[in-house]
């Protein structure tokens, strides 16, 4: 299809559509306060406010890349990474949410290109697209009931019927210029370029009352379940449970959410979380330098990433699902040239897919994975303060100020001589940055016996490792310790990293951090990781239960 067409299928589409009413918004970060201060509510008081559903204000948020490739894989079977053609998405947090920037006229087109590519390979292969026989069933018929069940899929609900008629019609207009493909491929682009599609549109059950927040319906929490836990489109089961209003129950929401993270389709939504969690969305394009790192090629880093990604998986839907056994399990799933990495030699009948016993004084959880550790460190050498500034921000959640702009943050070069504690430990020594260092430093220093490349030593600038550090400015785990492992013993007890560990799932969920008004689903949410001894996967179902899963609040203009 020409330019055109294209034109003309956003034209159509937005002549179809209607508005969305709720005003595009950040909500703030519920720090929960401290538990000693007297706010003024009692206990009955508590119980009052969470006897009525809450909610924080969701903003409207445009599919991600990854949401992006993974819906065109399922609803047109087309993999690869079509959204490469795509500005990059923004984040809020560590967690990718494209609900700030505006579209602009070279996104608009960036979309309209990509949707004519796509919709040009789609009609390759009528037979998986359409649910008819055009060459033996009347075609006007044919390209209607393909509007009805391609419409269900790509908007995530049945079609209205202004939508309807709109892809109808655009259906008929390529049909008549380019046969049955050609209506096809048009209505593909225009559901492509459409805002059903690209966002997700959540209004909310009609409000009768004035309530400030209103049930999402059965679609809406369909489409919610499945971008959370599967990081893609809902499949027919969800599709047909929302159209028979099974999912308005918590209990079926739960019983959704078992079925979904037992599917192998959950290892979507697993990596991307531990992906943008740890900050290793950059992975794929690390590089090292060759003079100090001469074995870290494509390969390797591919094997790297792959570790990560079963390892996630393994822990969260096989093994006991722990946030302990994440930080410091002596297991990994390793392939390639990352046993030589490990300094491990793989079985003649190795299994990529099944977990390989690693040496328990020199890896404890992911961590101490070489993606994180070669992510989280210079081209040419390790780097304390990420891997401290990861740990801090992430894992601890205690944001940190930017550096001044006054200081110098190129790293001091590799000296032969010096080990890199040495060579960092000047940033303690300057008063204008020993604020923040006082709290990163002493963190990163504990990962000293991992390079650049995240390979074990013992020896660095010519001395022992010194990889002893302290916790400092955390509610509960505040002390000395020595190494990763113990860091990680220390990390896994701790119940400021626990919260922060729900609030980044919360975060990851929603597309925003928890609000004040999410307070009561969020102490539901604690109370239960809690009880089940910290349980990742508990986490996650309880959280599809929660009133702020289940509904929306309204914003002024829109009730």
């Amino acid at each position: 299809m020409g330019r055109g067409a294209g034109w003309l299928a956003l034209l159509a589409m937005a002549v179809g559509s209607g508005c969305y009413t709720g005003v595009p918004g950040r909500a703030g970060i519920a720090d929960g306060g401290d538990e000693d201060s007297d706010d003024g509510v009692g206990e009955d008081d508590e119980l009052a406010l969470c006897s009525d559903a809450s909610a924080g204000v969701s903003p409207l948020r445009r599919l991600t890349r990854s949401q992006y490739d993974n819906t065109v894989r399922d609803l047109l079977g087309i993999g690869g990474n079509p959204s490469a053609a795509l500005a990059p998405d923004e984040k809020v947090g560590a967690f990718y949410s494209n609900a700030t920037a505006p579209v602009t006229e070279l996104l608009a087109e960036q979309f309209m290109r990509t949707a004519e590519n796509l919709a040009a390979v789609a009609v390759t292969d009528l037979d998986s697209l359409v649910p008819c026989n055009p060459a033996l069933d009347d075609q006007a018929v044919c390209g209607r009931a393909f509007v009805d069940e391609f419409g269900l899929r790509a908007f995530r609900r049945p079609l209205t019927a202004s939508e309807r008629a709109a892809l109808v019609g655009l259906f008929e207009h390529g049909h008549a210029d380019e046969g049955f493909a050609g209506g096809v491929a048009l209505v593909v682009q225009a559901a492509l370029q459409s805002p059903q599609f690209l966002y997700h549109l959540e209004l909310g059950m009609p409000a009768t009352g004035g309530e400030d927040v209103v049930p999402l319906d059965g679609y809406e929490l369909a489409s919610r379940l499945s971008y959370f836990l599967w990081d893609t489109m809902p499949d027919d089961e969800l599709l047909r449970a929302a159209g028979a209003g099974e999912l308005d129950a918590p209990e079926a929401l739960r019983e959704h959410a078992e079925r979904m993270l037992d599917d192998p389709r959950a290892i979507d939504a697993i990596a991307s979380f531990h992906r943008q969690w740890l900050h290793l969305d950059g992975l794929g394009s690390l590089e090292k330098s060759a003079e100090y790192y001469p074995e870290f090629d494509t390969t390797l880093r591919e094997a790297m990433g792959r570790e990560t990604t079963r390892f996630a998986d393994w822990v969260i839907r096989f093994d006991d699902a722990r946030l302990e056994t994440l930080l410091t399990a002596s297991y990994s799933f390793l392939d390639g040239p990352l046993f030589s990495l490990y300094g491990l030699t793989p079985s003649e009948d190795h299994d990529p897919t099944l977990p390989v016993q690693l040496d328990p004084a020199q890896r404890a959880g992911i961590l101490t994975h070489a993606s994180v550790l070669a992510t989280h460190a210079h081209v040419d050498q390790s780097s304390p303060i990420h891997r401290g500034m990861l740990v801090r921000e992430n894992i601890l959640c205690t944001p940190l100020a930017p550096p001044p702009p006054e200081v110098d943050v190129v790293p001091p070069p590799v000296d032969p001589d010096a080990s890199t504690r040495e060579r960092f430990d000047q940033h303690r020594a300057d008063p204008a940055c020993a604020g923040c260092h006082n709290l990163i430093d002493p963190l990163g220093f504990g990962f000293e016996h991992y390079d650049g490349m995240g390979a074990y030593r013992t020896v660095d600038g010519g001395k022992p490792v010194d990889a002893s550090g302290e916790v400092v400015g955390t509610i509960d785990i505040n002390g000395p310790f020595d190494g990763a492992l113990e860091l990680a013993q220390k990390l896994a007890s701790s119940e400021q990293v626990r919260t922060c560990v729900a609030k980044q799932w919360f975060s990851f969920g929603f597309g925003r951090p928890p609000a004040e008004a999410d307070s009561c689903s969020f102490e539901t949410l604690a109370e239960t990781f809690a009880a089940s001894d910290y349980d990742i996967r508990e986490l996650l179902i309880a959280m599809v239960t929660t009133d702020s899963f289940r509904h929306r609040r309204l914003e002024e203009g829109s009730r």
